[in-house]
Order: C-alpha cells, then structure tokens, then sequence
C-alpha cells in the first residue's frame, strides 16, 4: 500500500509532463493553432479534435467543412501520431532524450510520402474527431489509417491511407 501511494504524485507528475510535451508538440506547428486542432491523449493513441468554426465551411449552402480542411486533419493527425509516437519513446527512455523534449526540442516530424482521402459524407458544422492507426511501422516508412467522425465514429465522415517517411535516427533528434 505504501509503495501504491509513493508512486502516485509519480505517475500525476508523469501524466502532467506527458500532457505539456503533446500540448508543445501541437503548437510546434502553426497551421494546427491556426485551426484550433488539439489531442486527447489515452495512453499512447491520440484523438484529434477540429473544434467548428464558421471560417471552416467551405459549401455555406449545406453547410459543409471545406474538404480542404477536413483533409489537413485527417493527414495532421497521422502526422502528430507518428511524431507522438517518437517523444513519448524518448520520454520514455529518460536521459538526455527525455530532457531535450522536456525542453521542447522535438525529433523531426515525418514526411508524407503519399496519401488517399475518401470523402464519405459532408462534414457538418459541429465539432470533427480524428482517430489514427498505425498499420506497420518500419525503420524508414510508415503506413496509417485514420477515421475523422462527428457524432458517431461508426459514421466516418472521411477516411485517410497514407505512407509516411520517417526521419532517420540522428536527424536533428
């Protein structure tokens, strides 16, 4: 019991570094500030969330999410997984790796190689969800999937496949 209770302030200040470290990872990138994209973090799987804003509709007639829009989050998401993916190993691996992120020095994100977007329905003018799973991860390459929903995630609004260059160990990391 005593050794539950030492580790707690532990793990709060272990979930506290880990929430900074993805909150810093987010902004590191302006066009996410730009449209308000921010993460939940369970474990190491991340949830995106497009909060509505009107300058986000692209057909005012349905109102619709531009595609454009709807896309870039959809391929920000992929993005902020994979370069999630390499902090929380640095954070956890500890050292000088984990200091360096603390400090806000992030490894290089990954590099889209190529992508496919399918439009399933109009995104409405709510709240958009994203969700990204990485299919295989190689050393140089890495294959996703990501779903983006509004009100049901058994109701895609938009799906993305893509591969994506991962940086080489060393690069700026």
């Amino acid at each position: 019991m005593t050794g539950e209770r030492a580790d707690q302030p532990s793990q709060s200040r272990r979930q506290t570094e880990r929430d900074a470290a993805l909150k810093a990872l987010t902004g590191s990138v302006p066009y996410n500030c730009m449209l308000g994209v921010r993460f939940d973090r369970l474990g190491d799987e991340l949830t995106g969330r497009l909060p509505y804003k009107a300058t986000l509709i692209g057909n005012p007639v349905l109102p619709a999410l531009h595609g454009g829009v709807t896309g870039s989050f959809l391929e920000i998401t992929a993005l902020m997984q994979l370069a999630w993916d390499q902090v929380l190993a640095r954070m956890e691996a500890g050292g000088e790796a984990a200091a360096r992120v603390a400090g806000g020095n992030f490894p290089p994100y990954p590099k889209t190689i190529d992508i496919t977007i399918d439009y399933l329905r109009p995104g409405l003018p709510r709240e958009t969800f994203a969700r990204a799973t990485v299919q295989k991860a190689g050393r140089r390459v890495a294959n996703l999937h990501v779903e983006a929903w509004q009100d049901s995630r058994s109701r895609p609004i938009a799906l993305l496949r893509g591969n994506f260059l991962m940086p080489v160990e060393g690069d700026g990391s």
